[in-house]
């Protein structure tokens, strides 16, 4: 079992905040020493109050998936003798109500793109049967109707 962690900050400053016109932006804070500036979606929560530049969940929700694939991808192609000289992945993801009524990203689409290089490129088919079983590997990918449990903190 491993554990991750993450911090996200947030503060009122001097902003009124019962009006509902507080910022939304507000920073991650990771384990490495690496702090993202993050802030609600645009498309939810109008500017100024979020920041279109900083990074919102769902974005990255969607990078995490992304990001999985990609790592569990490069692992099996090496695995297998394959030769990856690159990857991109233009991953996109939809926001709409689910059965229960509540809004949702009910569906992500990977992108990938990878380029071989050497004597032994994959096939279509190969190429399929990898991408598959790196989804079927990715944490993210298999945790994503995982509780969510909320544990309080005094300070």
């Amino acid at each position: 079992m491993s554990t991750y962690t993450a911090e996200v900050r947030w503060s009122r400053g001097e902003q009124k905040f019962t009006d509902n016109r507080y910022s939304r932006v507000h920073t991650w804070h990771f384990d490495g020493g690496t702090v993202v500036p993050a802030s609600s979606s645009p498309s939810i929560v109008p500017l100024p109050m979020s920041n279109a530049a900083a990074v919102d969940p769902e974005e990255t929700f969607i990078a995490s998936l992304s990001s999985c694939h990609l790592l569990w991808f490069l692992s099996l192609a090496a695995k297998h003798g394959y030769i990856v000289d690159t990857y991109a992945d233009a991953a996109s993801g939809i926001m709409e109500r689910n059965s229960a009524g509540k809004l949702a990203i009910t569906r992500v689409t990977l992108r990938p793109l990878a380029i071989f290089s050497g004597g032994k490129i994959p096939d279509r088919a190969a190429l399929e049967a990898l991408h598959q079983a790196a989804h079927e590997e990715c944490f993210i990918a298999q945790s994503v109707r995982s509780e969510v449990i909320i544990e309080l903190r005094d300070r």
